[in-house]
C-alpha cells in the first residue's frame, strides 16, 4: 500500500516567537543553525535562543530566524518520516515559500539563507522609507474584501488585499490611514472580526516595490534547479516545476498578494495531496487548511514531541 501524498507547508513571518529554537537546540540538525550563521554573517543562534519579542519582530530578524528553524525541523522530520524527503508538493506562505523551495530541492540551503537574508534586509529598508500596517479581516469573502479595498483606493487611499488565506479570511495592507478607512468599510460590509498585525510595513503591496527592485540582484546570483516535486507559488497558486520560472515569481511575490486559499486547493484538488504537514512554529497553516480543504489530514510539527513516531523494525527483517 502506498503512503499518504504529502504536502509540506511552511509558515511565514508572524509565526516567530522568543525561544522558538530551544526545543531543537540538542537535535543533530542544529548544525544548520551554525551553517546559516556562517553564510549570513548573522547571529542566527542568538535569534532562535535569546532574542526578545521586539528584536524578533524586526523584519530581517524574523525572516531569517523563521526560515532557519524550518530547515532544522524539516531535517528532523525527514529522519522520523522518510516520505517527507519526496513529498507530492511543497508550498510556503510568503517567507515560507523559500523553505518550500529548499524542501523541493529547487535551491540549496546556503542559497536559501542568502535569499532570505537579502529579502529581509530589502523589506526592512522599504518599511523605513514607506511605513505601513496590516490587518486580518474575518467574515468576508475575497470578493467582498477586495470591493472594500477598491472603494478606498478609488478615493485616493493606498490599501490592498495582501493575503487571501481562506474562504472567509483575508489581510489588508497599506499605509495606516488607508487601512483604517478600509477597516471601517469592511465592518460595514459585515466583517465579524478585524485584528491588527504588529508590523511596520505594507507587505505584498505596490508600496514594497523598492524592496522588490533591491532584491532582484540577489535573485540573479542563485542557480535554480528542477526539484523533486512541484512547488505551488504564492502569486498564482499554480504548481511550478520549471526552475527558470522562480526568479520572476519571487520578485512578484514581494509586491503581489499571497493566494494561499487557492494554493491549498491546488494541492488538495489538482495534486491530490491527502495530508498537509506544517513545518515550523505555530499551526496557522493547518488551521487554514481545515477551513479550505477539510477532508485533508493535517499535522503540525513545531516541537520535537510532535514528530511522527518512527516505526519499529519488525523482528527478523532486514534493517
Amino acid at each position: 500500500m502506498s503512503g499518504p501524498r504529502l504536502a509540506l507547508v511552511f509558515p511565514g513571518q508572524g509565526a516567530q516567537h522568543p525561544g522558538m529554537g530551544r526545543p531543537w537546540a540538542d537535535s543533530p540538525s542544529w548544525r544548520l543553525v551554525e551553517r546559516a550563521g556562517l553564510v549570513s554573517g548573522r547571529d542566527v543562534a542568538g535569534l532562535l535562543l535569546r532574542a526578545d519579542e521586539e528584536r524578533l519582530r524586526r523584519t530581517d530578524n524574523a525572516q531569517l530566524a523563521t526560515f532557519v528553524l524550518e530547515m532544522v525541523i524539516l531535517r528532523e522530520l525527514r529522519r522520523a518520516l522518510p516520505a517527507a524527503a519526496r513529498p507530492t508538493a511543497t508550498a510556503g506562505h510568503s517567507l515560507g515559500e523559500y523553505a518550500a523551495l529548499v524542501a523541493a530541492g529547487v535551491v540549496g540551503f546556503d542559497d536559501g539563507v542568502r535569499l532570505v537574508a537579502a529579502r529581509g534586509e530589502a523589506m526592512r529598508r522599504a518599511c523605513e522609507e514607506q511605513p505601513g500596517t496590516m490587518a486580518v479581516v474575518l467574515g468576508l469573502t475575497p470578493e467582498e474584501l477586495e470591493q472594500a479595498a477598491a472603494s478606498v483606493r478609488e478615493d485616493g487611499g493606498r490599501v490592498w488585499v495582501a493575503n487571501l488565506n481562506s474562504p472567509a479570511q483575508g489581510v489588508l495592507s497599506g499605509d495606516a490611514e488607508a487601512v483604517g478607512r478600509c477597516r471601517a468599510e469592511a465592518e460595514r460590509a459585515g466583517a465579524s472580526r478585524i485584528v491588527s498585525i504588529p508590523v511596520g510595513g505594507a507587505f505584498h503591496t505596490p508600496l514594497m516595490r523598492p524592496a522588490a527592485e533591491a532584491f532582484t540582484a540577489a535573485l540573479r546570483q542563485v542557480a535554480f534547479r528542477a526539484g523533486v516535486c512541484p512547488v505551488v507559488a504564492n502569486v498564482d497558486a499554480r504548481a511550478h516545476r520549471a526552475a527558470d520560472a522562480w526568479p520572476d515569481l519571487l520578485e512578484r511575490q514581494v509586491t503581489g498578494p499571497v493566494r494561499w486559499a487557492d494554493a491549498v486547493r491546488t494541492m488538495a484538488d489538482d495534486l491530490h495531496c491527502d495530508m498537509f504537514v506544517e513545518v515550523g512554529p505555530g499551526r496557522t497553516l493547518t488551521g487554514l487548511a481545515r477551513r479550505t480543504a477539510p477532508r485533508v489530514s493535517r499535522l503540525a510539527v513545531a516541537e520535537p514531541g510532535q514528530l511522527p513516531a518512527v516505526p519499529a523494525t519488525p523482528a527478523g527483517s532486514a534493517a
